[in-house]
């Protein structure tokens, strides 16, 4: 039979098991069949004798299935992409995601004729990026960082 303890006196180490029939059921701690004290709420299996609780295991617990949180984030990757896509060359779309020494480095290869081939391409394809990753993706991929 099945049932669930209700209460063991921590002296005696006598309980009160609640069977699943609607019955209760005593025992002591000779008829614990498992190393360990019971505890109080903990589902059990055990055999009976009149109104005596014989051979008392533990119950296998499921474990708990994770909970999916969904990863929140304040930066939106369409804001990015259209920063990329506007001032890209000048790496403000890197500062808002906050990639700053990338931002920097955008900045300073713009002011050369040169590094505006370098990082014009670089802001397209970031800005390609931004639009084909999933919003999970972009939320992990850039957290808001704690200062």
């Amino acid at each position: 039979m099945r049932g669930q303890i209700l209460g063991v006196d921590t002296r005696t180490g006598d309980g009160l098991v609640a069977g699943d029939d609607g019955r209760r059921y005593i025992f002591g701690p000779a008829d614990w069949a498992h190393r360990g004290e019971p505890a109080i709420g903990a589902y059990v299996d055990f055999e009976t004798s009149e109104n005596r609780a014989l051979s008392i295991c533990p119950m296998p617990v499921a474990a708990p299935t994770p909970i999916h949180v969904m990863t929140t984030n304040d930066r939106n990757k369409y804001v990015a992409a259209a920063l990329a896509f506007l001032l890209g060359t000048l790496g403000i779309h890197r500062f808002y995601l906050g990639r700053k020494g990338s931002g920097i480095a955008m900045i300073v290869l713009s002011c050369t004729v040169i590094g505006l081939v370098v990082t014009g391409p670089w802001a397209l394809i970031d800005m390609i990026r931004y639009l084909m990753m999933s919003d999970t993706e972009f939320a992990n991929r850039y957290p808001r960082k704690k200062s």
